[in-house]
């Protein structure tokens, strides 16, 4: 029990210390792009990509189901 205690101790120390640190919310590549208003090419970009997995998705269960209901599975 000691050594559990012990080691949530030395636990609790070392998180307290990464508390500590300065955090620094901006992000200097995301400002840049936000100033030239070239987010919006990323978020279209982002955007094609899924929803071509989610069309791709789409098309793979209804293959599956076709031949599911080919072989009678349930």
């Amino acid at each position: 029990m000691k050594k559990v205690s012990l080691f949530l101790l030395t636990l609790l120390l070392i998180s307290g210390n990464l508390f500590a640190q300065a955090v620094d919310n901006g992000v200097p590549m995301a400002d840049k792009l936000r100033e030239d208003g070239k987010i919006w090419v990323v978020v279209a970009v982002i955007a094609a990509i899924f929803a071509g997995i989610a069309i791709n998705m789409l098309r793979i269960d209804s293959k599956v189901s076709k031949i599911e209901k080919e072989l009678n599975i349930k």
